[in-house]
């Protein structure tokens, strides 16, 4: 009587959580074919340790022309919640997210938005984390029915001032339009992903990070 030999099989299993240089631990969401951190990125180093600077001053933001970070109206209780509002310069190091991951690039929003949410309406209020404790009513169409969740941490214009947090959410691509960049945002009175390359490099948004 022969013996019978079943193949081996390994499975690899998504992470549920990862932790960037600073140890803040993120969990982590499949999209269809992606791998997103759940919240926004907060870390204030970069992934080889360096530090990244936190700059508070409206004068100084506006001036500055390298890599930098705030926590919205300077107030650290924000971050928890919201995460970092991150410049241009800081995505474009390739060293913001956890080893393994990277700030998504247009073609990676463009991946989630429309093949996998079915398009920018209502593809933003699958997106928005659902009722009122954080977005402004009405929160147009929120289901977070794929637990992206996400907030409306506002932004940091090129001039320092700081705007909109429960209003919108805007997250940097790591994708150059220069001397712009793609960036993405949503909105409390709209189900929509919006997808814009008028913002500048100094402008300060939340960034979220994809599985490289």
């Amino acid at each position: 009587m022969g013996t019978s030999y079943g193949n081996d099989l390994t499975f690899t299993t998504d992470p549920l959580t990862v932790a960037d240089h600073d140890g803040n631990t993120y969990n982590v969401v499949r999209l269809g074919t992606q791998l997103w951190l759940k919240q926004n990125l907060k870390t204030t180093t970069f992934n080889d340790g360096s530090a990244i600077a936190l700059v508070s001053g409206s004068t100084a933001w506006s001036n500055l022309t390298s890599q930098g970070y705030c926590w919205y109206n300077n107030d650290v209780v924000n971050k928890n919640i919201y995460g970092a509002l991150y410049n241009w310069y800081a995505v474009n190091t390739g060293k913001l997210c956890p080893a393994g991951w990277h700030v998504a690039t247009d073609a990676d929003w463009l991946v989630l938005v429309e093949q996998f949410l079915g398009g920018a309406s209502p593809g933003g209020g699958k997106l928005k984390e659902t009722l009122f404790a954080h977005w402004t009513s009405p929160n147009t169409g929120a289901t977070d029915e794929y637990h992206f969740t996400a907030l409306p941490g506002g932004w940091r214009t090129d001039a320092g001032t700081f705007q909109f947090i429960g209003n919108y959410g805007y997250w940097w691509t790591s994708t150059s339009f220069s001397p712009n960049a793609w960036s993405r945002h949503i909105q409390y009175d709209s189900d929509r992903v919006f997808r814009s390359n008028d913002k500048n490099e100094k402008y300060g948004m939340s960034v979220r990070c994809i599985r490289d």
